[in-house]
């Protein structure tokens, strides 16, 4: 396994230096298809999404899904370094997409490559290294889950100091319109939207939803931007704003839109309904595991590919979320010789028990 992580790293070295906005992975892709070569892996690729199962695997067998991504976002204008060149220092490994979420990427590339030849697992072993993750593509992780075989739970890898982010909050974007009366700024004019923004603000101010999350907190509803008007002497017939809703996961987004539209103050159209939240129960047998060697657990404020899945799904990887999309990206190599060790813990560890259906369980090897 050390030879492994010493190969992760290097397989991460190269992808920092291969440009892999979202949309334009398929180098990457590449590099990623040519580890499975390396090590005699067959795999499969949609797009540039590349996957991948274990060698005896049985569909009559509970399956977990490892999952992270190889697409990053453009490099912030504060950058330094070159956001290209993987540069090694004082313990740190620089660049783009080195935290988000390359160093949880290859660290369940070498999991999985450790564990693919096992001869009759008790369970099944599929890695997915999916595109499009920071747009939330149609040729993400969700746009490929119907090539996939039928997933029970999975681990998606992000920035989480290999903490257990049992949660994820969900996201909706709606468009939002205050309408009113057209006119000339001379004459008067008792209904013009912009005047009626400041109540319209308030109402979403105050708003207080009943359901809270023990890990996700109040769903939080922000509005991030406000338009109106042309020309200075023409009062417009309405005001666009933009709302963000972060969702828990005591409400599902189709029934918090309908909230919404119903008895928000104006009108309100959502743009998409499919960025769920997610969680995973505490008694799940990858929570207790990872409880028991002492990882802590909380709720998620980041969206992540979770938001495609429906089976129980558990966000944990090496880096710290903060560090992600900021100038200088870096990600400790240390954090991710411990997080090879703590996932191959955690799976080894996660012994069935009689309590839980096969649909919940994860098997150790």
């Amino acid at each position: 396994m050390n030879e492994l992580t010493k190969a992760a790293i290097n397989l991460l070295k190269d992808l920092i230096a291969t440009p892999s906005f979202s949309k334009e992975e398929d180098k990457t892709a590449d590099r990623i298809g040519e580890w499975f070569d390396h090590y005699n892996i067959p795999f499969h690729r949609v797009g540039n999404n590349v996957w991948a199962q274990n060698k005896a695997f049985d569909p009559s067998k509970p399956t977990l899904l490892l999952n992270s991504h190889h697409d990053t976002v453009q490099p912030n204008s504060a950058y330094t370094n070159d956001p290209f060149e993987p540069k090694r220092e004082e313990g740190k490994l620089y660049g783009l997409g080195s935290n988000d979420a390359g160093g949880a990427l290859v660290s369940l590339i070498a999991l999985f490559t450790y564990y693919y030849s096992v001869e009759n697992p008790k369970y099944n072993l599929l890695i997915a290294a999916s595109a499009e993750e920071e747009i939330a593509g149609n040729q993400s992780l969700r746009g490929l889950l119907s090539e996939l075989p039928k997933i029970d739970v999975a681990i998606v890898g992000e920035p989480t100091e290999m903490h257990l982010a049992v949660a994820e909050k969900g996201l909706l974007v709606f468009d939002a319109v205050i309408k009113g009366t057209p006119g000339h700024a001379a004459h008067p004019n008792d209904d013009n939207p912009i005047m009626k923004l400041p109540k319209v603000l308030e109402w979403f101010q105050n708003l207080s939803l009943e359901r809270k999350s023990d890990f996700l907190g109040d769903v939080k509803i922000t509005v991030t931007q406000v338009n109106a008007g042309e020309e200075h002497n023409v009062v417009p017939a309405s005001v666009h704003m933009v709302v963000d809703v972060r969702v828990n996961d005591q409400y599902s987004n189709y029934e918090l839109a309908k909230i919404l539209t119903e008895s928000a103050p104006c009108e309100m159209t959502p743009r998409s309904l499919h960025l769920n939240s997610s969680s995973i129960v505490m008694e799940h047998e990858l929570v207790q595991a990872g409880i028991a060697l002492g990882r802590k657990t909380y709720g998620s404020p980041t969206l992540s590919d979770q938001a495609a899945l429906e089976c129980p799904s558990l966000k944990l990887g090496p880096g710290l979320s903060t560090r992600s999309h900021s100038a200088n990206e870096y990600i400790f190599v240390n954090e991710i010789e411990e997080a090879v060790k703590i996932y191959l813990s955690l799976i080894h560890i996660s012994e069935p028990t009689r309590r839980y259906a096969i649909s919940y369980a994860v098997f150790c090897l």
